[in-house]
């Protein structure tokens, strides 16, 4: 059974991001959310100005962000059904994360940059799954959703600040 996580390190970030964590994060929110291989998912980790240049060209936002996640299954407001390619492999779609912005965020939330990514990847891959906070019933369900994540994995507490922070614009800075 394929079970493709790949991960994508901008080389001035190689080395501040542990990219086996990463996908151990990301396996282990698709195994609690009944995702079971074969699958195919793909971290980025990145600047600012493309996340902020990829915000502009998909979300018409031209701002710089902390995560965005690109989809490849249909979400509940989908037209046409999704039909699986002739591998059966489901391609979930990209997390794309801001290092710098992940750095900043961790500063303020007085946690580590590495709980700062936990919560990110956390974040993006549950957008992949069709979670989603534009609506209030939408967010209370994905922030009660990655909390119990988080306190599963013994990270509760960190996610106070995550909860007003990720997915949301964010100053350039």
């Amino acid at each position: 059974m394929l079970e493709e996580i790949e991960s994508f390190v901008e080389e001035k970030f190689r080395g501040l991001v542990d990219e086996d964590r990463a996908r151990k994060i990301t396996r282990q929110v698709l195994k609690a959310e009944d995702v079971m291989p074969p699958y195919e998912v793909s971290l980025v980790f990145t600047d600012s100005e493309t996340m902020q240049r990829l915000n502009r060209d998909y979300r018409g936002v031209d701002s710089p962000t902390d995560v965005l996640a690109f989809y490849m299954l249909p979400q509940q407001k989908a037209e046409s059904p999704f039909i699986l390619p002739p591998d059966k492999t489901l391609h979930l779609g990209e997390v794309i994360i801001s290092y710098p912005q992940a750095v900043v965020q961790a500063k303020e939330q007085k946690h580590s940059v590495e709980q700062e990514l936990t919560l990110l990847i956390i974040h993006g891959t549950l957008h992949l799954l069709d979670y989603n906070h534009e609506q209030p019933e939408e967010e209370k369900r994905m922030r009660g959703r990655e909390e119990e994540l988080l306190t599963k994995w013994g990270t509760s507490g960190i996610s106070r600040g995550f909860s007003k922070l990720a997915g949301q614009e964010v100053k350039d800075g």
